[in-house]
């Protein structure tokens, strides 16, 4: 079987792994020189944790066994099994926190309490104030810079993987695909995973999509000096994940609203270390089209200082900023949309913020789903 892949980014990426793992050809094309969308101005992480209940947290739990199994095959993905601390620093955060402990599942996630004493120990590095911390041991992180060809390098190993970036996908039908080139790749398959590319080709095929574009900004910081074992969040991030929705998390929301800014800018703190030593740090989420053209600094602003009272100590230079845009599928209760759009040509978009966690095991789903 030969099948056509259109968008190098992680979801892209792992349709062409799946499909090379299974014994089939792959022809991957991308049209700029290298992935340049949310896939590589993400955190890394393998987030498990704040997952839905149900489908999604069933999918982030399978592609985290996914991405460890990978991650020992291709050392170069940077996978780190480090878990993630959510800091607690009030007692309506608390009441969050134990909610949590409550779920069914909550022992399948990994979810934990740590007093203070533990928190340290787990990540010497958080030195701020708190009450404790809810522990994910599920939680992971990938390097998502470097991810993406590390992993097309061990596809070519196989002989059966063909990579032609910059070459734009023009027209799609009957497993065939025509470039801008000119050029027409025939394959059995057409998998269409273009990101928040949402308009040209994915627009013909498909003009009614069940999907949003969301935007973020984000930024790095030079090396910590000191170790961040785990992915750190604080707990405005128990109001944008689905896992935390309940009665204390409405009492936190009434009783202790968010900052002004971190409300308009529906932000939560993530923070994730390099290799390198850096931290990658975010983020904001904006909804509404036509997105600024620029970053704020108000954003920027709050996530330091919020970041600086986790760590109880100034944050190194930051040496990057930077926004990225995902693609969100809006059907209640889907991690990802996929349809047919074409005679065997399928589109698979919109995984939102869960691209890179769950991508490997959206990717095995397609191939299931059409019987590779």
């Amino acid at each position: 079987m030969r099948v056509i892949v259109v968008g190098a980014g992680v979801l892209g990426t792992m349709h062409a792994w799946e499909a090379v793992r299974r014994g089939h050809e792959v022809v991957h094309l991308e049209r700029e020189a290298e992935a340049r969308g949310a896939s590589v101005r993400n955190f890394g992480l393998v987030w498990v944790g704040g997952r839905a209940p149900g489908a999604e947290v069933r999918t982030a739990l399978r592609a985290r066994a996914l991405w460890e199994a990978i991650g020992a095959q291709v050392p170069g993905v940077g996978f780190r099994s480090g878990g993630s601390l959510t800091v607690v620093r009030d007692e309506e955060e608390r009441a969050v926190a134990e909610q949590a402990l409550e779920l069914p599942d909550a022992a399948e996630r990994g979810l934990e309490w740590l007093e203070p004493d533990r928190v340290r120990a787990a990540n010497p590095a958080l030195r701020g104030k708190m009450l404790g911390a809810l522990r994910c041991e599920r939680d992971a992180a990938v390097e998502s810079r470097v991810a993406l060809p590390a992993l097309r390098a061990e596809l070519e190993r196989s002989g059966r993987y063909t990579f032609l970036p910059g070459h734009e996908a023009r027209s799609a039908d009957r497993g065939r695909v025509r470039d801008d080139r000119g050029r027409e790749h025939a394959g059995d398959a057409v998998v269409l995973a273009t990101g928040a590319a949402l308009s040209g080709l994915v627009r013909e095929l498909a003009p009614d999509l069940p999907v949003r574009r969301v935007r973020l900004q984000m930024m790095q910081t030079g090396p910590l000096g000191d170790a961040l074992t785990t992915s750190v969040a604080d707990a405005d991030s128990f109001r944008y994940y689905p896992a935390y929705a309940g009665p204390a998390l409405e009492a936190l929301r009434e009783e202790r609203p968010q900052p002004p800014v971190a409300a308009a800018e529906r932000m939560q703190l993530l923070m994730v270390q390099r290799l390198d030593g850096g931290l990658t740090i975010g983020d904001t989420h904006e909804y509404e089209e036509p997105f600024a053209f620029d970053v704020r600094e108000a954003p920027y602003d709050h996530l330091a200082c919020t970041a600086e009272e986790l760590l109880g100590r100034p944050l190194p230079r930051v040496e990057r900023r930077w926004a990225g845009v995902y693609a969100q599928c809006t059907e209640p209760g889907r991690v990802v949309h996929r349809s047919r759009a074409a005679e065997d040509v399928w589109l698979v978009t919109g995984p939102g913020g869960r691209g890179m966690t769950c991508a490997p095991a959206i990717a095995e789903d397609t191939a299931d789903e059409l019987g590779w």
